[in-house]
């Protein structure tokens, strides 16, 4: 039943946003050029890689070195909305079309965090990632590495599709708020260390557009 709701639900999502989406494309291409899309290698079941895709938000601007700049150098106002509206995720709607992900579960993070976890940590892989999640309703950006991985695993042991519904439900609810949008002193989020290190690296992930 949760795959059924996933793909009639991505479905729906790219017939009925198709317009927006286009709109959107149009907008990133013209404030930041191309590529208007943002892939990248995400860790997805079972630690199994895909490439999620998202809207550029970000611009590839680099230091004298070629090094790229901090991610509040590179965040334009154009990508500042997205990011704060969430639209810049409606490309992964064909992500969970195609089955790398689902529209509810532990968000996909990067491919070298995969030796970080914990044991109980990684349990937030044996579902599909999602483009919302429990973590998100309950923080999103501003809850501390610790506090969002034990959401996801909770999410992962008590996972029903009526929580399923009413994750999505708040997720509007939360959008339209806008909470959670990034960690304190970060345009994004921290970089994860480890389970052991406590203190947050202050280079947060970088897009490489």
């Amino acid at each position: 039943m949760k795959r059924l709701m996933d793909i009639v639900g991505a479905l729906c999502g790219l017939l009925v946003l198709g317009p927006l989406i286009l709109l959107l494309a149009l907008l990133v291409r013209v404030k930041l050029g191309s590529p208007v899309l943002f892939r990248q290698v995400r860790p997805g079941m079972d630690g199994r890689p895909f490439a999620m895709a998202k809207f550029r938000t970000m611009t590839d601007a680099r230091d004298a070195s070629g090094d790229l700049l901090p991610d509040a150098d590179r965040l334009t106002g154009i990508g500042q909305f997205l990011r704060s509206s969430s639209l810049d995720e409606l490309p992964e709607l064909w992500n969970v079309l195609k089955g790398d992900m689902s529209l509810v579960g532990p968000r996909p993070l990067l491919m070298e965090y995969l030796p970080l976890y914990s044991d109980r940590q990684a349990r937030r892989h044996e579902v599909r990632p999602g483009i919302t999640g429990w973590a998100q309703i309950n923080g999103r950006n501003a809850l501390s590495w610790e506090d969002k991985f034990e959401l996801d695993v909770w999410y992962v042991d008590n996972r029903t599709l009526w929580l399923d519904v009413k994750i999505l439900f708040l997720t509007m609810w939360k959008v339209v708020r806008r909470d959670g949008i990034s960690q304190e002193g970060e345009a994004t989020m921290s970089r994860f260390e480890g389970e052991n290190c406590r203190k947050t690296n202050t280079d947060s992930y970088r897009e490489k557009a």
